[in-house]
Parts: C-alpha cells; structure tokens; sequence
C-alpha cells in the first residue's frame, strides 16, 4: 500500500547485506518486507568479506574454546552471555547456508558428519573457519540477495538512503517506539516516508570515517548516527578495528588481503625480508588484528616505510591460485603475482566494534526498532573484534531478532500515516565545494588523530575540529535540500564525535584503543563499557546484569 511518497509495511530493514537479508528472509513467510539499499543490493560490505564465518564443526575443537577465543580477543570487554550465545548457535547457521545452497568449500578427505575445510585464522586456537574459497561473503551475499529478491513478501528499494528515523514523537507520543523512517530516493532526489510497525537497522558499520579504509563507500554509520538522533544509546565507539593486511596500491582503493593467508602461513616482512612479528607478540603474525595492526604500525613509522610485505611464496603456486583465487587475480591486476614476490600491505580501518545497544533479540531502546550486524553493540566483539565472528554476528542475530519481530508484531492492521517531509525554506545548494571539503577534512582527522596509535592531546585537537565541523553541518543541513554526500557525511561527523568522546573517556590502552598516555591496560576494577546517552533517550532498556546503567 502506497502513494507516491509514502510506504507501509509490516517490517522496514534498513540494509541489504548479510545482516538485512537473512532477518528479511526469516520473517518474509509472515509479514510484508521493505528492504532499503542506499546503492545496488550487492554493494555493502558483506560481498566484500573473504575470510569465512567461524563455527565449530570439528570434533577436535568445542564451543567452550570458541568461546574462550572470543572472550581473549575481546581483551575483556565482551558479554560473555552473547559470546556463549553467538558460539552456540554458529553451527545452525552455517547448516542454514548449506541448505540454502551457498557453495561452501568442501575438504575431499571430510565425512557426512563434517564435509567442510576448515581453516585457521589469527586469534583462533583451532581451524573452525567455513569459507567459499575467498570470496565468503561474495557467495553469501549472491545467495540471499536472489532468495530476496525472488521471495513474494519483499519489495526492495535499491538508491534509497534513510535520512532519519521517525518515533512516536511526530505523532503526539513520548518518542518511546519506531514508527518508520524518512529516506532519500537518490534517482528522483525526492523524499519519501515509509511507515512500518517494526524497523530493522543493517546498515553496517563506519570506516569510511578514516581516510583509509578497507570498506566499500556505503560504510558511513548510517544506522549508528540514525539511531543515536531517535534516542538509542551507543556502547564502546572507541574500538575501530584496523586490519593489518590492505594491499598497498595506488589504484587498489585498499584492497583486502585476506587474514586467511595469515592462517595458511603467510609471513610478514620488513622492506629488506626480515620477519618481525615475534618480537610482538609469541603467536606471530597470527596474533589478533589490534597486535599486528600496532607491529605494522610502528616498524612502518620506525623505518619510514610506505609498507610492509606478506610472503605466502612459499606455499607453492598451485595452493595458492587454488585457495585465494580472487586475491591472486585482483594482485595479478596490478602487477603482483603473489606466488612468486611478496604483496605489499598497509593497515586500514576494517570494522566498527562498538555500535547501538541491543540485547540478546537485538532489540534496542526504541519499540519496534532492531539492530543486527555491525551497526550493533551486542557484546559479542568487546574490545576486538576476533576474525570471521562478524558474518556469524549477522546470521545469528538475524536468527534471533526475526523470531522476536514475529512474536512481537501488532495485531492491528491499521496504519498512521507519518507526517510528510518538511522541505519549508530549503533551497537548492551552491555551495557544494563545502561538503567536499569537509568530508576530506573529516576522514584526515580522523586517520591523523584519532588512529591506530592515540595521546589525549590528538583526541582533544580532534574533538575541536569535529565540533567546527558538526556546527557548519547542522546549518547547511537546514537551509539546503539534503543530498546523499551531505546526508553521509552528517552521519559520518556524528559518528567521529561519539569515537572521540568515547576514545577520552576511556583512560587505560585496551583492545583497539592504544593511548601513550595511558599505555597499560586497567584492570584495578570491573572492565568497564564505554556507553553514551543521547539527551532524547528513549528510556525503554531491554538488557540486564552488567549492560544497565
């Protein structure tokens, strides 16, 4: 049911990769679904991802040391409650993309009982790791986006970018439950509302903020920033992942290189091919991501160097073509054949730790308003994020909140038109070089200040320059027609300033966070989770124990 400029239906996702797909998919057989992608379906981070999904599924390993993993790499910041969640439900999900058809690497010499190869990535103690080839994401994504898109109960609006979400407020009530959300039709430069009973954010996380990023140009915290506006508070924004191993190209836009060359036996070299990571750390390079990012990080500044090299040369040519196909491929584009020279890497921001808060169904602090996947604070991820838990996180979650959306759904069939995108003295911009230039500004210092390695001095220098900026955003914002660099880039200034904020309030280095102000971890008390409170909070909190505040 629509007209022109507005939308209802049952559930509104925000978000069309593996976190929006699968809980679309799972309540489709129930209710109507709207699924808004800001670009083409296949565009997020999801069809980007190349190392696997981590599950249990050999005999040798168990849940508990998935969990302990996971506990380790959080650097004592994760729930344990939602890690034993996560790790318990991971073989179910893995079992639910199998019997979707997802073409996941098979080991030849594996039984009924367990036919995947598994492989071994930093931080984990065993191989657990399913993956499809490496390219993981790119065969999840492909499966569920044509289940979507054949599936009758879902409609999917591709060049849709949600400006904000709408509460109750607009309609006379406290601002206690989510009643829809206005988004941008980046074809016709219209606004349109679309009105839903349930709203689910999938929108990602928000590399994008650092100049350097691993992530496709869509990363830009939507969902974070959206839900921080509506009244949700937001857990540990100071824990960015950076990944260690981009490729360092010119014409490479920073490239992954897939932590599974690691696990394979990939080695880490210095510009004159000495190795160095075991002077950081007694796992090498198979250490967890914050440890290498830093190693990487500091020889880099040390030497001078532009870069540092991975060497899987020694593996052999055919294991390599045959296990990192699209690596190998994507190197050979740019001149590098990886089975006979090193690959030059450099870190990048990767991924987003912290997020909205959620519980155990994904609920957040808003009724009838979800969070699944990056843009989420579960408590799953805690100071680090250990690898291939982030795809599990999206299936998983997916899981849960859609079983949860299903019971929760009104009975009530009616709707309540939201009220019509106010566009009152707006005019077109001219002024466009404005938002150029501070989204160069923006990412600049972010990536000089507020990086891999932190002093109070740079936070603070930054959190000046983000506030000059949020002010000179918020004006245009209200005196031009909203644009898709303006909207992102709103988003992206609210985002920058909860990490920073977050990043000075926490006075210890843990996890992601490195200060050399405070270079030792505290651990004089309870670890303590970063959580910031909006002015319009919503009040409706859904988790108990250690998360209530």
């Amino acid at each position: 049911m629509m007209t022109d400029l507005s939308y209802h239906y049952d559930v509104l996702v925000i978000g069309s990769g593996a976190a929006g797909l699968s809980t679309a998919l799972k309540v489709a057989p129930h209710v109507k679904v709207a699924i808004l992608s800001k670009g083409k379906i296949d565009e997020g981070s999801t069809n980007y991802a190349q190392g696997g999904i981590a599950a249990v599924l050999d005999a040798a390993d168990s849940i508990e040391n998935h969990v302990e993993d996971t506990l380790n790499a959080g650097a004592g910041l994760c729930k344990r409650e939602t890690v034993e969640f996560v790790a318990r439900n991971a073989p179910a999900a893995i079992k639910w993309l199998d019997e979707l058809g997802i073409n996941l690497t098979r080991d030849p010499e594996g039984g009924n009982d367990q036919p995947f190869h598994l492989t071994r990535e930093g931080g984990h103690s065993h191989r657990r790791i399913v993956h499809a080839a490496d390219a993981t994401g790119r065969a999840v994504q492909t499966t569920l986006q044509k289940q979507a898109i054949d599936h009758p109960n879902i409609d999917i609006f591709e060049n849709y970018l949600a400006i904000d979400l709408v509460t109750d407020r607009k309609l006379g009530g406290e601002g206690r439950r989510c009643v829809g959300a206005y988004a941008l039709d980046l074809k016709s430069g219209r606004v349109k509302s679309f009105n839903a009973r349930t709203v689910v954010l999938a929108t990602g996380g928000a590399s994008k903020v650092y100049r350097f990023t691993s992530n496709p140009d869509g990363s830009t915290g939507d969902g974070i920033a959206m839900a921080w506006r509506a009244g949700c508070r937001v857990m540990n924004m100071e824990f960015s992942q950076f990944h260690p191993t981009c490729l360092y190209h010119p014409q490479a836009k920073s490239f992954l290189i897939s932590e599974a060359l690691r696990g394979e036996g990939g080695k880490l070299l210095l510009p004159d091919g000495t190795r160095f990571m075991d002077r950081f750390d007694e796992r090498g390079e198979l250490a967890p991501r914050d440890i290498v990012a830093r190693a990487i990080d500091h020889e880099m500044k040390r030497l001078g160097s532009d870069c540092v090299y991975l060497d899987i040369t020694h593996k052999g040519a055919d294991f390599i073509r045959e296990h990192f196909p699209t690596i190998y491929e994507t190197c050979l584009g740019f001149g590098i054949d990886m089975t006979r020279e090193p690959i030059p890497v450099v870190p990048a921001a990767h991924y987003t730790c912290g997020g909205i808060l959620t519980d155990l169904r994904g609920r957040t602090d808003l009724t009838g308003l979800y969070a699944i996947g990056e843009c989420a604070g579960t408590g799953l991820h805690g100071a680090n994020r250990l690898a291939s838990n982030s795809l599990l996180e999206c299936l998983v979650f997916g899981e849960a909140a859609s079983c949860d959306i299903i019971e929760a759904l009104p009975v009530d069939d009616r709707f309540t038109d939201l009220p019509p995108w106010d566009e009152t003295g707006v005019t077109d911009s001219d002024e466009e070089v404005i938002v150029a230039h501070n989204w160069e500004q923006l990412r600049n210092v972010m990536w000089d200040f507020v990086g891999i390695v932190r002093t109070t001095k740079r936070l603070q220098r930054a959190q000046h320059r983000i506030d000059l900026l949020l002010s000179e955003i918020d004006e245009y914002y209200g005196n031009f027609r909203v644009s898709n660099d303006l909207l992102e880039l709103r988003n992206l200034s609210v985002v920058a300033k909860l990490i920073i904020q977050s990043a000075l309030w926490r006075r210890e280095s843990r996890g992601l966070h490195y200060t050399t102000d405070y270079p030792e971890r505290d651990d004089s008390g309870a670890p303590r989770q970063t959580i910031q409170v909006p002015e319009n909070f919503a009040g409706r909190w859904v988790v108990s124990g250690q998360w209530k505040t």
